[in-house]
């Protein structure tokens, strides 16, 4: 991929983060997405759909709850981006749970334990 296409996706995915993370935070009124955060957008090469990566606080229950909300939204969600962007056509948006925070805690909890196992 040329450098200036490569520069505008990911230019677009910071974008959309950003509006992601707005909308959810400011606009969305549904109790079921609770404590939702956008950790990255990618954006494919057409700009015709994004995927989404939210990070979730809580329950396995909670975060299924969230995603429902947010999968409900996402007309909602595709219409103020493409407001707030001001582009005529804003890409269809997949929405994805992020569980890297989690995978990074528990590999720091496997290693802790490791640790603790070594000084013994």
């Amino acid at each position: 991929m040329k450098q200036p296409e490569r520069h505008r996706r990911e230019r677009m995915s910071e974008l959309i983060r950003h509006a992601m993370a707005d909308a959810i935070a400011t606009e969305l009124k549904d109790p079921r997405v609770g404590f939702a955060t956008v950790t990255r957008v990618d954006v494919s090469a057409d700009f015709s759909h994004a995927t989404v990566y939210v990070s979730v606080l809580g329950s396995e229950e909670e975060k299924a709850r969230a995603m429902g909300g947010l999968e409900h939204a996402s007309g909602f969600l595709r219409t103020y981006i493409a407001r707030n962007l001001r582009i005529r056509n804003a890409p269809e948006l997949h929405i994805e749970l992020d569980r890297g925070l989690e995978h990074a805690a528990h590999i720091d909890e496997l290693l802790h334990q490791l640790e603790d196992e070594q000084s013994h």
